[in-house]
């Protein structure tokens, strides 16, 4: 595309060039033949010839000084590109500022967008679905590769031992105890414990009876195998009470207990200053951390095998998920009025706020140009129409010397 405005330029500057040349060539040869016994229409075509140069010359002159000096000669008020380039940049940039990015201009053409129209419409395609999956799969991946494995196991103990401090274990614990005795739990296990307890008595009769022998070895001797019995058998049965009564005082007692301790742990500063101990003592980032390493790498690996796997759960919810997007932009119109309006305020309110901005870009660009290489490609995108001024001018000033030759020639 450069080359060829740079051809049409050359081409068009040589036709300018050429028509002057053209006029002088006239111009000399009916000098001469004036000179050598010519006729009368001779001098009009001479006058004509001659305004023409004039004309070519001063429109010449003209467009030239507004890229380089003409000649190479420094002319006061030529080279007007490259000598003003600051200021044409930064007019450049005030002209765009205050008739382009005014709320006038900018209101109507953006109250015209329908950015959900246009996105739906390339969402509903299937091969564009399967690029935005592709694209979302891609970029999620780099994510999770691009993330250094320590910054986020060290973020991970940071923030699990700060969770699990601002925890109130005291609450919790209360919370749970009233749980298992409001579901019976506690009564549940006491039944589950008895018959065991029952079993253990039974075999511990001889124990029973060692243990007499050892603190009271005359009453041993006297009826220890009595007294260990009835001892086994008295708390087996008790037990049996305990087993078979439901409404009894154990139970009671067990349930009460429970109840007092739930309290205790709740309002007690001793329990509070054992959960705090706790929390200092135990939870602290460095016991996390073996945690937390473990359970990133496993979050990673899980992530990215599921990435990778096209049938895996994570990518048919991603699929859902971009269908279900495209089927609520093109059916649910208040949806889509919202996010065009949310747009739409956006796009407006950056445009007003970035005005100056873009004249500040527009003028440091320009700034930022070399004076020749600006006059260049100015040049380059205007100079071909400039170059009929030139055609014109030469054109012009031969009938306006034509017409003065004539009007001459009437009244004199």
């Amino acid at each position: 595309m450069s080359n060829h405005k740079k051809n049409q330029l050359r081409k068009h500057k040589r036709l300018a060039t050429g028509l002057f040349f053209f006029m002088a060539i006239v111009y000399a040869a009916m000098v001469y033949l004036q000179h050598n016994g010519g006729q009368t229409w001779m001098g009009y075509v001479e006058a004509f010839s001659e305004a023409g140069m004039v004309g070519a010359l001063a429109d010449w002159f003209a467009v030239t000084a507004i890229f380089k000096h003409p000649l190479g000669i420094p002319i006061p008020h030529t080279n007007l590109i490259e000598r003003k380039k600051d200021d044409l940049g930064q007019n450049l940039g005030k002209f765009v500022k205050d008739n382009f990015l005014n709320s006038e201009n900018i209101r109507p053409y953006i109250e015209k967008l329908d950015v959900v129209k246009w996105v739906s419409e390339w969402l509903n395609k299937p091969s564009s679905q399967k690029i935005l999956e592709t694209e979302v799969v891609g970029l999620t991946k780099k994510i999770i590769s691009d993330l250094k494995d320590k910054d986020v196991e060290t973020f991970l103990a940071i923030k699990g031992t700060e969770i699990l401090h601002e925890i109130d274990f005291q609450k919790i614990t209360s919370s749970g105890i009233d749980y298992f005795i409001e579901k019976n739990e506690h009564i549940h296990l006491l039944e589950v414990l008895l018959p065991q307890i029952k079993g253990y008595i039974n075999e511990s009769e001889e124990l029973i009876r060692q243990r007499l022998y050892e603190n009271r070895p005359f009453l041993a001797f006297l009826a220890g195998k009595k007294i260990s019995t009835e001892v086994v058998d008295g708390l087996v049965k008790f037990l049996d009470e305990v087993d078979a009564d439901k409404e009894h005082f154990v139970r009671k007692k067990l349930t009460e207990n429970l109840r007092n301790f739930s309290n205790d742990v709740i309002v007690s500063e001793s329990w509070k200053k054992k959960f705090d101990n706790l929390k200092q003592e135990v939870l602290t980032e460095q016991n996390l951390r073996p945690y937390t390493d473990d359970a990133w790498q496993s979050i990673k690996g899980l992530l990215i095998q599921n990435l990778e796997n096209p049938d895996s759960q994570l990518q048919g919810y991603l699929k859902s998920n971009i269908q279900k997007l495209s089927h609520s932009l093109s059916h649910d119109q208040a949806l889509s009025s919202r996010i065009n309006s949310w747009v739409r305020h956006f796009l407006y309110r950056m445009v007003l706020k970035n005005r100056d901005e873009v004249e500040a870009l527009i003028s440091r660009t320009v700034a930022g140009w070399k004076g020749k290489e600006l006059s260049e490609k100015l040049e380059l995108e205007v100079g071909k129409d400039l170059q009929f001024i030139r055609i014109n001018g030469t054109l012009v000033g031969g009938f306006v010397g034509l017409l003065i030759y004539t009007l001459t020639q009437l009244f004199l």
